[in-house]
C-alpha cells in the first residue's frame, strides 16, 4: 500500500512545507484536506474521491477550497467529504460562506463507526485531546495497517494508544521541541520525545513525523538523535514523500 505525503506543514504552509494532507492514490483516499490539496490531481489513480477530516480547523480544510483544480486537472464522477456533523455544518457555514468562497461540487457524510474502503479496506476513527475536538483515523486492509494522529498532546498512556496498537505505519504529528511542553498541553499539539514514547507503547512498525511547526529550520526542523533511542524507526515527514507499508 502507497501514501503520498502531500503536506506535511502545522498550522501554515512553508516554502518546503503545505498543511497537512495525505493520499492514498490507489483507492482514492485522502486525510484532511490541508493547502497540500492542490497537488491531488497529479497523484490520484480513481475517478471517485473520499476525504475525512480530524476536524474544521483552517489548515486542515482549506484544500476543500482548492476542488476546482484538482477536478480540473483529474475529473472526478463523485467527491464526498467524511466527518463529524458538527464540523462538516461549521464547513458549510462558515469556509462556503457565499462572501468567502464558491463551492465545488462534493457531497458530505457523517463518519460512520466504520466505512469500507476499496481493496477491502477499513477506516476507523477515535477522539483525541484538542480545542474544539479532533480525531484519529486507523485503516487497516489485509496485510496492511496505519494509524494518523494530529493535533494531540502525545503521551504514552493516551487513550488513542490502544486503537492504534500494532499497526505498520503510524503518521504522527510533532509540532513543538520537549522545551516547549507547556505550550503544547495548552493548544493540544505534541513534543518529540512522547511521540516516540507513544511508537513505542502501541508496537507500531514505523514512525513518520507530520504537522512540523513551519517556523522550525527547514533542513533540520526535529533533532531525532535522542528519539531514535526509544523509537529507532523514526523518520520526519517530507512533502511528496511516498511511503510503502
Amino acid at each position: 500500500m502507497k501514501l503520498i505525503l502531500l503536506g506535511t506543514s502545522g498550522y501554515h504552509p512553508s516554502d518546503q512545507r503545505h498543511t497537512s494532507c495525505m493520499l492514498f492514490p490507489s483507492c482514492g483516499v485522502v486525510l484532511d484536506a490541508g493547502t497540500g490539496m492542490y497537488r491531488l490531481g497529479n497523484y490520484l489513480q480513481t475517478d471517485e474521491l473520499d476525504i475525512f477530516l480530524t476536524h474544521a480547523h483552517l489548515d486542515h480544510v482549506i484544500g476543500l477550497t482548492y476542488l476546482f483544480s484538482v477536478m480540473w486537472v483529474h475529473p472526478l464522477r463523485r467527491v464526498t467529504v467524511h466527518g463529524r456533523p458538527e464540523k462538516l455544518y461549521a464547513i458549510e457555514k462558515h469556509l462556503f460562506y457565499r462572501d468567502l468562497s464558491v463551492r465545488p461540487s462534493f457531497n458530505i457524510q457523517s463518519l460512520a463507526e466504520v466505512t469500507i474502503l476499496s481493496g477491502g479496506g477499513r477506516l476507523t476513527h477515535f477522539p483525541l485531546d484538542h480545542p474544539g475536538g479532533s480525531l484519529g483515523f486507523r485503516l487497516d486492509w489485509p496485510g496492511h495497517s496505519m494509524a494518523y494522529v494530529t493535533d494531540t498532546t502525545a503521551a504514552a498512556n493516551a487513550a488513542y494508544v490502544e486503537h492504534i496498537r500494532g499497526v505498520n505505519l503510524l503518521v504522527h504529528e510533532c509540532f513543538y521541541p520537549d522545551t516547549h511542553a507547556d505550550l503544547a498541553v495548552k493548544y493540544g499539539h505534541s513534543c518529540i520525545t512522547p511521540v516516540a514514547e507513544v511508537a513505542r507503547a502501541a508496537g507500531v512498525g514505523r514512525l513518520i513525523l507530520t504537522h512540523i511547526n513551519p517556523l522550525l529550520s527547514a533542513d533540520y526542523p526535529v533533532d531525532l538523535s535522542a528519539v531514535k533511542k526509544i523509537f529507532p524507526r523514526t523518520e520526519i515527514g517530507e512533502d511528496l514523500m511516498e511511503v510503502e507499508f
